[in-house]
């Protein structure tokens, strides 16, 4: 085997075999395939393109130059991955949900990217939450509680770690296949029975048209299934945040309020996903079924008690399930943003409102950023609601007045008022696989 060759008949679109891909797989995990030669088979990939038998046989290379998770539990094993977006926290709402209903999660996420929030940020929010754990203690917080959120360690696919960060710097980071080789290698090093795939569309995510979502769903689907995973992908709205609060504390405090029965449209996609999951694995003899399970997990507290003694494994102070409001930083300065006239919100920026956040300091601007928990905007306008002149648009949460009120004017910038109100998009525009 010889990188050259391989990159060669590549970029002549010739498809490498398994054997190839294995090997070359575990040379970016040694690093006996350098970067240039690493940067060169990303580009020939993001060129060429891979078939779907090629593009599942990197997957699985570069998973298998890692750890793979095996489970002797007494439940089937659920994920849930989302492709990014703005007042998303889904997964805190629906791991523990699916707990309470007799499966085990082990979730393995990921930090802020770009605009969008990361659900590792958000629970590091919680004073003592530390989501770096060993496959050991992920075992462990899985066996007692049924779910644990928690981040990659070193030994989960670390072939996909190297590329990523050369991809980062080549302009290679938009291949499909690349993309999906990365997300799964990472989400089948956990071994799931069942995998759901939430593909959001729309102004607050990466992928803007549903030409985009359909084409990434498809290649994460077929992949996934390729490797002997059921899989099944959404592909959900994001027009709009799906919560009405940005920002890591902020973020926890929608979802203890989700897992506390006030319902919305967290819960609502949480139960869509789960029911899915739930009819893969037999806990449910229909997807209506297991939406109707799911829902009844939330509403009797069942799934806040497996969330609550998730973060208490994790780091939590034990009481933190009856006092987690006073537990959550808070910032010290707290502007609301007037809207500008009376009608009706017709548009929102989620990317802008993301990008608002991060300036905050919600977010990082560079890799070795500090976050400030705090920060981040509350109480948002849903599309369509009516407002009036001077009721506030939304509550900028901020460290100081000076940065409060520069984000201010982003959210202004961000949400359009105009005298009719808008179609409200779905919830879930369709699936795929």
């Amino acid at each position: 085997m010889e990188a050259r060759a391989i990159i060669a008949d590549l970029r002549q679109g010739k498809m490498p075999d398994e054997k190839s891909l294995n090997w070359f797989a575990q040379g970016l995990a040694d690093s006996s395939v350098s970067d240039a030669q690493a940067g060169a088979f990303a580009m020939a990939v993001c060129w060429r393109g891979l078939d779907t038998a090629a593009r599942s046989a990197l997957t699985l290379a570069m998973r298998d130059t890692g750890d793979v998770f095996h489970w002797d539990l007494d439940g089937p094993v659920l994920d849930k991955h989302s492709t990014g977006g703005v007042g998303d926290c889904v997964s805190l709402v629906l791991a523990p949900a699916l707990a309470a209903c007799g499966a085990y999660v082990p979730m393995i996420s990921g930090r802020g990217l770009g605009h969008t929030g990361g659900t590792l940020d958000k629970l590091e929010a919680i004073p003592g939450v530390s989501t770096q754990v060993n496959e050991t203690r992920l075992k462990a917080i899985v066996a007692k509680t049924g779910c644990a959120i928690v981040g990659a360690s070193a030994a989960i696919a670390p072939a996909d770690k190297r590329l990523y960060a050369i991809r980062d710097v080549t302009g290679t980071v938009e291949s499909l296949d690349l993309i999906t080789a990365s997300i799964l290698s990472k989400k089948l090093a956990a071994s799931p029975d069942a995998l759901i795939l939430d593909v959001k569309v729309g102004s607050g995510a990466f992928m803007k048209s549903p030409g985009e979502a359909r084409a990434l769903a498809a290649a994460l689907t077929q992949t996934a299934q390729a490797a002997g995973c059921a899989c099944t992908a959404m592909i959900t709205d994001m027009n709009q945040p799906l919560a009405r609060s940005l920002g890591n504390a902020l973020e926890i405090a929608e979802t203890m309020r989700a897992l506390s029965g006030a319902g919305g449209p967290l819960v609502e996609i949480a139960t869509i996903l789960g029911g899915r999951l739930l009819a893969d694995c037999s806990l449910a003899p229909s997807e209506e079924a297991g939406q109707d399970t799911l829902r009844a997990a939330i509403d009797r507290g069942e799934a806040l008690d497996r969330f609550v003694a998730m973060l208490v494994e994790m780091g939590a102070p034990d009481d933190f399930g009856a006092r987690w409001q006073s537990y959550l930083p808070k910032a010290p300065v707290e502007i609301p943003v007037p809207a500008p006239r009376s009608g009706f919100v017709a548009a929102i920026d989620g990317e802008a409102l993301g990008h608002a956040v991060v300036r905050l300091g919600g977010g990082r601007l560079v890799e070795s950023d500090d976050i400030d928990p705090s920060v981040g905007l509350s109480d948002l306008v849903r599309l369509g609601q009516p407002v009036e002149s001077g009721a506030p648009l939304a509550v900028v949460h901020a460290a100081t007045q000076t940065a409060g009120a520069v984000a201010a004017q982003s959210v202004l910038a961000a949400i359009t008022v105009a005298d009719t109100a808008p179609p409200v998009p779905p919830l879930v525009y369709e699936r795929v696989g």
